[in-house]
């Protein structure tokens, strides 16, 4: 099932106990809010495009192959650069996984 979002779309790959992949599609000139988590761990794999992530302020230019770890609390976004969608496959590993646990600090779409 493929969920719309204002910067491109997700969907859930596996969803239990242990983890949560999904498969997120960032369309270009989007990017997701900057935001951090209380209860999990992000682990993206970069399979398409190119874009930057904001880790805690950092800049960070990816691309196809490039892998990025997220900590809990760490603050974090990703846009795409590129004219093609940012693809990107995200790991979930921690003790809760529901989309309450997104803190926004910013976003440009007027999320909450």
């Amino acid at each position: 099932m493929t969920e719309l979002r204002p910067w491109g779309n997700f969907m859930v790959i596996l969803d239990s106990a242990e983890c949560k992949v999904k498969r997120l599609q960032i369309n270009p000139d989007h990017g997701i809010s900057y935001q951090y988590h209380y209860k999990r761990r992000e682990e993206w794999t970069i399979v398409s495009g190119v874009g930057t992530v904001c880790l805690d302020g950092c800049d960070i230019n990816v691309t196809t192959g490039d892998h990025i770890t997220i900590m809990p609390l760490q603050k974090h976004t990703v846009s795409c650069n590129g004219s093609d969608p940012l693809v990107i496959i995200e790991v979930q590993t921690g003790t809760y996984f529901g989309e309450d646990d997104i803190v926004r600090l910013s976003d440009r779409y007027g999320r909450s």
